[in-house]
């Protein structure tokens, strides 16, 4: 294994958007190739799940230059909350990025971190067309525009390993940090082609046209456009209620059978309620709406149930409608027509909840209505690793 960790010639690195952590100068240790960070030199990591901005707090921020909106759980709005109800945590820290720009830091021992256009927009109150932070609107807002990184194109060289790490090289190249999103479909995206990547959320998204450029108006929208590569931009359908709709029913069906007396493993949850859903009508007159965590453009939703009768009340009609929400909650953000409409000819699925469930794929063709490839084995890792070799 050390001999193929020497053949390393470049280092692709990506993480999930959104989220923010800070950290303070010399905040990791290089004596050990686990570059090790230093107790309280660091702070929590808010992700992407992230509630603490109401959608009243997030009415009192001064509107973003930018063709994005800025949510709960993004970056920027998380530093305005945190300056507005804790101003004196800022002063421990001397920076703020994504997970992956810290990682990027500790690798090539940066002084000051950069982040990637795709992760800079990722946060709000970013501006891609000039690819610049809206410093002045947040300046005159109170935000501390010091905690923001230095932003470059995506493939851009953040530096050199400062060390030999497991056996790579010191001074072996690393990319600046990318976006989970962008990378997962790096491998697979291709004109005519929309990829649906279902794990913990779900995501559908294709390339927009060599020649889009967004308008510069933030705009509550189920579709939204973010950076991808070579100047251009990805349509994304960005759903919160994904994989993690699915894991949450067959944790609750494990916990009542614990209630009841029973212990049953997980994956024996999961194996029955897959079982007992394939053979199910997808017609079901069952219909669940899944959106525990609600979505950015209607974070108020709850989940819901309707339409029960003492019919459709089998353990696998219910997996099964449940299912069939999760895609049709997708479907109702980035419907069929808007793919035609953008000459979507067909779907690849990835992630390993769509992957790993026949049922929900059965659910997809239902929905969609195209020829649909599942591939199981792409991540963001391939994407990332692609992505930075391709320079």
């Amino acid at each position: 294994m050390l001999e193929l960790w020497s053949k390393v010639v470049r280092l692709g690195i990506c993480g999930q958007m959104h989220g923010m952590l800070l950290w303070s100068d010399r905040a990791w240790d290089q004596t050990s190739s686990r570059r090790e960070v230093i107790k309280d030199s660091v702070s929590a990591l808010y992700t992407w799940q992230d509630t603490r901005c109401s959608p009243s707090f997030l009415s009192s921020l001064p509107p973003p230059q930018s063709h994005l909106t800025a949510y709960s759980g993004y970056g920027v709005p998380t530093l305005f909350w945190i300056a507005r109800h804790k101003p004196d945590k800022l002063k421990l820290f001397s920076h703020a990025g994504t997970v992956q720009d810290l990682a990027v830091a500790m690798l090539c021992d940066l002084k000051e971190p950069v982040m990637s256009v795709q992760n800079a927009a990722s946060w709000g109150y970013f501006d891609t067309t000039t690819q610049s932070w809206n410093t002045q609107i947040l300046e005159s807002a109170g935000f501390p525009v010091h905690l923001l990184p230095r932003v470059v194109k995506p493939g851009t060289l953040a530096g050199g390993l400062a060390e030999s790490w497991y056996g790579i090289p010191a001074g072996t190249p690393v990319g600046a940090a990318l976006g989970d999103l962008q990378c997962s479909v790096y491998t697979t995206l291709q004109p005519n082609v929309a990829v649906l990547n279902v794990s913990t959320s779900a995501q559908l998204a294709f390339i927009a046209t060599p020649d889009f450029q967004p308008e510069q108006v933030a705009d509550v929208s189920t579709v939204e456009y973010f950076p991808y590569f070579n100047d251009r931009y990805l349509a994304v359908a960005a759903s919160l209620n994904g994989g993690n709709a699915l894991a949450t029913f067959v944790k609750t069906l494990q916990q009542w059978t614990h209630e009841l007396g029973f212990n049953l493993p997980q994956a024996k949850v999961w194996e029955r309620v897959l079982a007992l859903a394939e053979g199910k009508s997808a017609n079901s007159s069952l219909q669940v709406i899944p959106t525990l965590l609600g979505e950015r453009h209607a974070p108020e939703q709850n989940a819901t149930v309707t339409n029960i009768d003492p019919g459709n009340l089998g353990l696998g009609q219910v997996f099964r409608a449940l299912c069939s929400g999760v895609i049709h909650n997708l479907h109702s953000m980035m419907p069929r027509e808007i793919l035609l409409d953008n000459n979507i000819e067909r779907i690849v699925g990835i992630g390993s909840a769509l992957t790993r469930n026949k049922v929900l794929q059965q659910e997809v063709e239902h929905w969609y209505q195209l020829p649909v490839q599942f591939v199981a084995g792409e991540d963001a890792a391939v994407g990332a690793a692609m992505s930075v070799l391709d320079v």
